[in-house]
């Protein structure tokens, strides 16, 4: 199960990097979000890529509760990967709306592209910066110290991230151009302290 955790996010990136770059049609990896690549034609392979990753991630969430045992964070860390998880999963069911143009101009606000935001991105992207943060704590007390400060600057740069990100998805200039870059990098901040995370909790017995 704690594989799982080093081959997620390496398969999600790898995924999103690959749609976007043959997608064309409009669609800018620099401006659009991720999300958008489940709309038009192809949006199939989006929304495939967020449901296994989704479903590996909360593996990997069991697995780590299995091996954190008891002691801090024993609940409250793989709880949270898991809400990462299962928000992953939701935002490949309920496909987004579009967003700076594209596939379409129109921008209409449907019920699932509601529950993509509210329900599943938002409180996905919440849980995965407290867990980071939350891990600095856990991780001092298990006396993992260069763990527990990783921790918390990831957590801090993914939330920083995330903000530059939505302000360009909203139309706040001068992110607008670069929303898309700004939330690449806050995933990828993401999914590398998770592997890092997979990859600890593999070689330790702590």
């Amino acid at each position: 199960m704690l594989v799982a955790g080093l081959l997620v996010g390496p398969l999600f990136t790898a995924a999103y990097l690959v749609e976007g770059a043959f997608r064309g049609h409009g669609y800018d990896p620099l401006r659009h979000p991720v999300s958008s690549l489940a709309l038009g034609p192809h949006g199939w392979e989006q929304i495939v890529t967020f449901v296994v990753c989704g479903l590996l991630t909360v593996l990997f969430a069991v697995g780590l509760r299995r091996s954190l045992r008891g002691g801090a964070g024993a609940l409250v860390v793989p709880l949270l990967v898991g809400v990462w998880g299962v928000a992953l999963v939701g935002a490949g069911v309920f496909v987004t709306d579009p967003i700076g143009g594209y596939p379409t101009a129109a921008s209409p606000v449907t019920w699932h592209g509601r529950l993509h935001d509210v329900a599943f991105s938002l409180p996905g992207f919440l849980a995965l910066t407290l867990v980071m943060l939350i891990a600095g704590v856990v991780f001092a007390r298990r006396r993992s110290g260069w763990f527990a400060v990783y921790s918390v600057l990831s957590g801090l740069t993914f939330a920083a991230f995330f903000v530059f990100a939505t302000m360009g998805f909203s139309g706040a200039d001068p992110w607008v151009s670069v929303g898309g870059l700004w939330q690449r990098l806050c995933v990828s901040v993401g999914w590398l302290w998770l592997f890092a995370l997979a990859a600890k909790r593999r070689a330790t017995t702590d």
